[in-house]
């Protein structure tokens, strides 16, 4: 089954995959395409039985923005990196952060509730403490829940990939830290050890109300040991969290902003060590690949066990911005001593034995390396190399010379040669070869093989790729 794992007109990163029962469900923030801003959409979730996993059921809007009392007045939220948990009740709780105009930035976590995994949900309450006060202790972001046992503890936060401690810093460091968390300074310097860390509670029986807590649990760069692996793989955001074989994993996005990382503890709230980083969604640190295969952006994501097997789901980024991304999934291994070897980025995804045959969409490829890496955004990026849609199509778009595609892992094993749908005035070779007077690159059959394209010479869009037997 191929990357992206949804269909092609679909924009669901930060997913969080759990299985309930014989099926394994996604939730995640909902993209548009050629969006300028995150999480336009209306919340979705897909679900696939835990013994197929190449086939996703759409369970259309699952929960609407004007569900949530704060899209008021004609202006709706928007929702950010959701999570979901059973709850000791039967029923399925689902967690999010809102943005928009009647929110405070950073908060408040929000919850919604339904009977049923794939919803539809209805608006709880916020996340408060006993009195009835919105919990807002450090930064209000990314929540992910854990029913340890019937204890529920709820991970959540925010941090910077860089370090405040610098001399030119440190003076200013609690008045900078305060216009960027839009919190007083007095409740910056007041957080400890910083308003920017992974934060955990506990909560009570209804899923709302804060029972302990809350505490930081993971360092960010500004509080990480600078001796230490921590500091240079640091919590920035997207904490998901796990517990297999009765240890605790707190994946999350470290610094680098391209790499799913992670620590584990004996326990929920405590004691949490860096362990190694699981995937990155440019390939950076694969067998110690020091140059970017994407333009990545940000990365969210989680490790689930789907029948016996552990995966890690992530998203990659199009249109040159962060705001249209969509979901890949990748097999991993979990070694004796508890980790997990770190993944590649690859077109064939979960199916390692993909057999390829007829057409596809050019922009599955799992690499798109430009002659110059394209800094994300919005605006002129658009007319740089990048995957798009285009009258509907999901495609490959304004390549130039120097561009390379990579698809990996293929069985080429019945085929004989690639044909590409090419637009534009370009010289494309195919591994290093042109094409025949049929316009066939011819190929070597064989299993577990990469195909690049290269773009040679000239400017083109390639909208398919054809495997001919």
């Amino acid at each position: 089954m191929p990357n992206p794992i949804l269909p092609l007109n679909e924009y669901v990163p930060d997913v969080e995959a759990h299985v309930f029962g014989n099926r394994v469900y996604l939730y995640g923030s909902h993209d548009a395409p050629h969006a300028t801003r995150f999480c336009e959409r209306d919340y979705t979730v897909y679900s696939a039985d835990i013994h197929d996993l190449s086939k996703w059921t759409s369970h259309g809007v699952t929960y609407r923005k004007n569900q949530d009392p704060h899209s008021i007045n004609g202006d709706p939220v928007d929702f950010y990196a959701p999570d979901c948990v059973l709850g000791n009740d039967g029923r399925y709780y689902l967690y999010y952060c809102a943005m928009g105009p009647n929110t405070r930035s950073f908060g408040p976590i929000s919850v919604a509730v339904s009977d049923k995994p794939e919803g539809p949900f209805e608006y709880l309450g916020d996340v408060h403490y006993p009195d009835g006060e919105v919990m807002l202790r450090y930064m209000n972001n990314d929540p992910t829940v854990l029913n340890d046992e019937g204890r529920i503890y709820l991970y959540y936060g925010w941090g910077l990939g860089r370090d405040f401690r610098s001399k030119i810093m440190k003076p200013i460091y609690d008045r900078v830290l305060s216009k960027i968390a839009m919190r007083s300074v007095k409740e910056v310097k007041e957080t400890k050890p910083s308003i920017l860390s992974c934060a955990v509670c506990e909560l009570e029986e209804d899923m709302v109300t804060v029972k302990e807590g809350p505490k930081a649990v993971l360092d960010s760069k500004t509080t990480a040991d600078k001796d230490s692996e921590l500091y240079h793989h640091p919590f920035y955001e997207a904490p998901s969290i796990r517990k297999f074989n009765g240890i605790y994993y707190l994946i999350y996005s470290s610094g680098a902003n391209n790499e799913l990382a992670y620590a584990t503890s004996n326990y929920p709230d405590r004691d949490f060590e860096y362990r190694g980083v699981i995937i990155s969604n440019s390939n950076l640190g694969f067998r110690n690949n020091t140059s970017p295969e994407n333009n990545s952006g940000t990365i969210h994501g989680s490790v689930e066990c789907i029948d016996g097997e552990y995966y890690v789901v992530y998203h990659r980024a199009t249109n040159n911005t962060d705001f249209s991304r969509q979901a890949c999934m990748e097999k991993i291994q979990m070694l004796e001593d508890g980790s997990f070897e770190m993944a590649e980025m690859t077109t064939s995804g979960i199916d390692t034995n993909w057999k390829v045959r007829g057409k596809y969409s050019a922009a599955i490829c799992c690499g798109l390396k430009t002659p110059k890496p394209v800094r994300l955004g919005v605006g002129k990026q658009q007319s740089l190399p990048r995957i798009t849609e285009k009258e509907g199509k999901l495609i490959l778009a304004d390549l130039i010379a120097g561009c390379q595609i990579s698809y990996r892992y293929l069985d080429l094993t019945e085929c004989r040669g690639i044909k590409l749908e090419i637009k534009g005035d370009a010289t494309v070779c195919v591994n290093g070869r042109e094409p025949d007077s049929n316009g066939i690159y011819l190929i070597e059959p064989k299993n577990h093989a990469t195909v690049t394209l290269e773009v040679v010479t000239g400017h083109c869009d390639i909208e398919t790729i054809e495997f001919i037997e």
